[in-house]
Formats: C-alpha cells, structure tokens, sequence
C-alpha cells in the first residue's frame, strides 16, 4: 500500500537504537511523573495529619477513611484485573525492537492487504502516519497501552474507574480500526478459531463495560446480556464455519493446507519452544487427514455453546463455560500459536479476551452485587472548589496512581500528535540509510563547468551562500534517487532563508550534454519549479577530474551529497544507496538536508 512501508530492514540497528532511546528517555520522564504525583500525596498526607492532631473535627485521612460497605461486583472485577493487565502485556509486546519500523509493513499491511480496497485506504492513512514518524509512533502506542493498564487496574471504583474504562475503549476501537482492519471481518476466511472478530474489539467491549455505572451490575440483567450477545455471536461463527464456500471442510485440498491447518503451519515456523512448534505441526496433520471430523466438532461446540449462553439457563451455562474455555485455550495455543510468539506478535489474540468476557458475563449473572440500602454519598454534582481541594487531599494511594497511568497516555499521545500535524517525515529514516555523515571541514574541491543555461559556474562563484551539491544521472528513469522531490521539499522547509542556499546537481554521464536530456529529468523529477536549482556538466574530463576529487565512483543508482558552508569549506557528507523512492524516505533525507543547511548558515 503507498506510503505505508518505508522499505527499510525492521532491524535496522540505527532505528532500533533510537526508538530504544526514544523509550528510555520517555521512561525517565514517566519516573519523573510518578515521583512528582507520589511527592504530593505524601505531603498533602502529612499536612492533613499534621491539622487533624489540631483539630478532632478534621476529616480523617486517607488512611482511615472507610471504603465502600458494599463489594466490587465480581463480573466488573475480573474484567478490571484482567484487561488491566492484557493492556499492560500489550503495551510492553509494543517495546519490541523492530516494532518502528515492522508494524506498518509486518502487521498492518499483511492484515489489510485481503480486505476490500476502501479498507485498505483507511488503514493507509495511519500507516502512512506510522511510516513518517516511526519513533513517535511506536513509543506512543508504548506508553498509551501502558498507561491504559495502569489506570485501569490502579483506579479505586467510581468516576475514575469509569473514565479509564472508556479510555481502554477508545483506544482499542482505534487499534481495532487502523491496526487490525476492522478485524478482517471484510477479509475472506473470517473464522473465531483464528482471530476474528480481533481482540481489540473485545477490548473494546470490555472497556465499555467497565465503563458502566457500577449500579448496572447489581442485576442479573447485564450478564444475561453479556452472555446472550457472545452467545449469538459464537452461533453466527458456527455458521461461517459450516459455511461450504468458506473451504473451512477441507484439510487439504488443490495441494495446499486448508485455513486452519495453513495457519498452524505459518505459526509452527514462529522462534518458539520446540514443544510448540510440534502441537502445531500435529494439530496441522490431524486437519489435513480428517477435515471434516476437525471442523464438525468446531461447529459443533460453537453452535452448542452459542446456544447455551443465549438460553440464559445457568444449569446449560456453567458446563457451556467450560466447553467454551477448553475450546477456546485449546485454539489459542494449536492455531494461534498464543498469539504473541514469534514475529511481531502486539496482543495475545482474541481467545484469552473472549475467555475474560464470558466469566465476567458468568459472574454477573450468578453473583451479582446486591443493591445497598444507601448508596454512598457521591456530593453534589457541582463541588464547590473546596470540596474538590477536600477530594484532592483525601485522595487514595490507588487514586494517586491512576492519575499516573492517565499522564503517560498524555506522555504518549502527545508527541504523536505534534508529530502527525507535521508534513515532514522523521530524519531518522535517510540516517539509516545514509548512515552518519562525515563532518570536515576542509575546502570543497574546485570546479568549473557549464550551468543549464551555458554560463560557467565555478565553485568559488557560489561562495556566500549555502551550497548542497550532488551527483545525478540525468539518464536514469527508474530506481534513480528522487533527488529532485527531496529538493523541493528542502526549499519549502527554509522557507525565508531558502534564497541563501544553491540547490546543484552535477552531471554524472555525457547524457548530462544532450540537448533536451536535463530539460526532461527537471521535469520528471519537479525541478524546474524548484528556485536556486542548477545543473552542471562539461566535458568528461571535466566531470571526470570533479567525480576524483569528491570521491565519486558511481552515481547511477547512488549518489553522494555535500553541505558547502558559505565560506567555501565542506560541513557534511552524505554518501548512501537511497533504495526505495517512497514518499517517507523523500522527505526524510529533505529533513536532513534542510536541517544541514540551517546549521551551515547559523554557523556563518
């Protein structure tokens, strides 16, 4: 898909250092967070210790301020503790190493790519977004999913507790939308066993739940609910798995594994305990040999346990929880591969979330919270502001750490925010590349040639401005660098300070002296709307003594660009193979440049 994927190795060591930096220095900051939060509660703690001794009317404080007399409901606790911690293990799968630069290329566009097209182009823009600032980008997803599981976990129950369950949704509605192409429920091959409808959108139920008001789980209403619509869902799937269109009968067939079997053999190749792989590879052979009977028995338990948990008859619904929980273990580890092994695995995939979401319906069914006789007093509902200061003061160790988890979805957020208004890509793409740049300060070699419009050009003519110079085929159509996008952008990027820097291209081939050969290559490549753009050419001896002196031994499909200070001398080098001409390297290696040619002229 255009512009999703930059092109470059995931493992690339100068982007894994970075983005590793990237976290690291989040990370101080997020210590600095917490530090500072855990600072004022305990001040305000013994402040309100050191008045309460003055005064026996003093609230108490937050030590020996009572809790609500009425339990958690058990339903909304296991989804708290559970999903609390998937989006803890979430957002640490997202630190993995190659997570900048594989995700868009590794994750999102394989998922996307079976979807219909008007998917695919949603799923671009944030890959897109994704491929242009990969360290923001990845760090961000970090610290959001992070801070989601901490909030969630850490919030004492009421508005807070509420709040961080709409923010796991949200959230996971995004992840479900962008990173997941709505699941691949718009993909052929849509089954349960291996992955639909995607775990960020149990996620996002889940986040929804939590999100209720708690007086919602004193009824056995919402788990009837709960399992009633899992129910219908899991006999909707027991459909598209019977489905005959859906190949799902066959184990094998035309030479090639069916879907399940075919995922378990992809999985099975996954770096993994040897055990794994081989309940793979054995679950993939019993599909192939005996299709049928496999997917027989996988309708059948889903139609059976479907119908169960709509029936709402808790005698048909506690034995139809275990089938579902050994069914659904039973695929996350022989078809899944536990969803994380291997790859670049970002969730655990969607059997554990399924299993949480059917307890927790179990739960709210037969264990729901009574009503109290007196709900706690909640205040009004505009505090005057020193109630709130009150509230502030009183505030709980658990209530202190949410706020925590709250402030690292900022800390990740809001650097992808700056990010994503910004049109230009991250610099750290053309430096993997380019690798680092030379840096010296010695005169620049030289020259005198011919200009596009037959003047001769020499290099002590282009003193007092800012000079980058590179090295072009003006021959070359495909795989040529897009030296020419790259300086446009660069113009753009000075803005007022871009008529103080020459833009020179140097002929590398006596096609550089055709009559019409620079015309076109301007055209094609946008130069010719490019101000203080030159080229320059001569004779072969000319731009063979030229090529010696700045070390050129080929230009075709390489080049090498040099930052000339005013004064004559040569600041930087940038020698590299520019690989694919995507729009993210373009702009990339235009960030580099520009940045380069404002530290040459604020150094003049």
């Amino acid at each position: 898909m255009p512009g999703m994927n930059t092109g470059l190795n995931p493992d690339d060591p100068a982007v894994v250092a970075a983005f590793r930096a990237a976290l690291l220095h989040q990370g101080l900051i997020a210590l600095l967070i917490f530090a500072v939060l855990g600072t004022a509660w305990t001040g305000a703690r013994a402040w309100r210790h050191a008045r309460s001794r003055g005064d026996q009317a003093a609230v108490p404080g937050p030590a020996d301020v009572p809790g609500p007399a009425d339990p958690e409901p058990a339903g909304r606790l296991l989804l708290v503790i559970g999903f609390g911690n998937l989006w803890l293990f979430d957002g640490i799968l997202q630190a993995q190493p190659k997570m900048a630069l594989g995700l868009p290329s590794q994750v999102i566009e394989p998922t996307a790519a079976s979807s219909p097209l008007w998917v695919q182009h949603v799923v671009n823009w944030a890959g897109t977004t994704w491929s242009y600032h990969p360290m923001q980008a990845a760090a961000a997803a970090v610290w959001i999913q992070a801070g989601i599981g901490i909030w969630i976990l850490a919030a004492p129950r009421g508005a807070l507790s509420r709040l961080a369950g709409l923010a796991g949704a949200g959230w996971g509605l995004v992840v479900w939308v962008f990173g997941e192409s709505f699941g691949g429920i718009f993909a052929p091959g849509l089954s349960w066993l291996t992955g639909a409808p995607g775990a960020a959108a149990v996620y996002v139920v889940a986040g929804a739940l939590i999100a209720l008001p708690e007086r919602a789980w004193h009824s056995p209403r919402l788990g009837r609910l709960i399992l009633a619509g899992l129910g219908l869902f899991l006999v909707g799937m027991a459909v598209v798995q019977a489905w005959p269109g859906n190949g799902f009968w066959a184990g094998f067939s035309h030479g090639q594994p069916g879907p399940l079997a075919g995922m378990s053999l992809s999985m099975s190749v996954n770096p993994q305990p040897g055990i794994l792989a081989g309940w793979l590879s054995a679950f993939a052979a019993l599909d192939q040999a005996h299709g049928v009977a496999v997917n027989l028995a996988a309708v059948a338990a889903l139609a059976l346990t479907g119908a169960a948990f709509l029936s709402g008859r808790r005698a048909l619904i506690r034995p139809a929880l275990v089938v579902f929980t050994v069914v659904s273990l039973a695929s996350w580890v022989v078809i899944e591969d536990l969803g994380f092994l291997g790859g670049l695995g970002t969730d655990p995939n969607n059997m554990i979330p399924f299993i949480l979401l059917a307890c927790a319906g179990y739960l709210a069914l037969v264990r729901a919270a009574p009503r109290p006789d007196e709900q706690p007093a909640r205040g009004p509902a505009r505090a005057r502001p020193a109630a709130l200061v009150r509230q502030a003061l009183s505030a709980s160790s658990r209530s202190v750490a949410a706020v925590g988890g709250a402030a690292l979805i900022v800390l990740g957020a809001a650097p992808l925010a700056v990010a994503q208004a910004s049109r230009e890509a991250d610099p750290i793409l053309a430096q993997s590349i380019a690798g680092a740049s030379a840096v010296a300060g010695s005169p620049a070699p030289g020259f005198t040639l011919i200009g596009q419009r037959g003047q001769l050009v020499t290099q002590a003519s282009l003193r007092g401005k800012v000079v980058l110079l590179t090295f072009l085929d003006p021959a070359c159509r495909a795989g040529c660098p897009p030296v020419g996008v790259e300086f446009r952008q660069v113009t753009q990027m000075l803005g007022g300070s871009a008529g103080d820097v020459d833009l020179v291209g140097v002929s590398s081939s006596l096609a550089g002296r055709a009559a019409g050969a620079w015309p076109a290559f301007d055209r094609r490549q946008g130069l010719n709307r490019v101000t203080g753009w030159r080229y320059l050419t001569g004779t072969p001896t000319e731009l063979r003594r030229v090529w010696q002196e700045y070390g050129i031994t080929t230009a075709l499909r390489r080049y090498a660009a040099f930052v000339i200070d005013p004064a004559g001398r040569v600041r930087q080098e940038f020698r590299h193979n520019p690989g694919p001409g995507t729009a993210a390297i373009s702009s990339s290696f235009a960030v580099l440049f520009a940045d380069a040619a404002r530290q040459a002229l604020s150094e003049r």
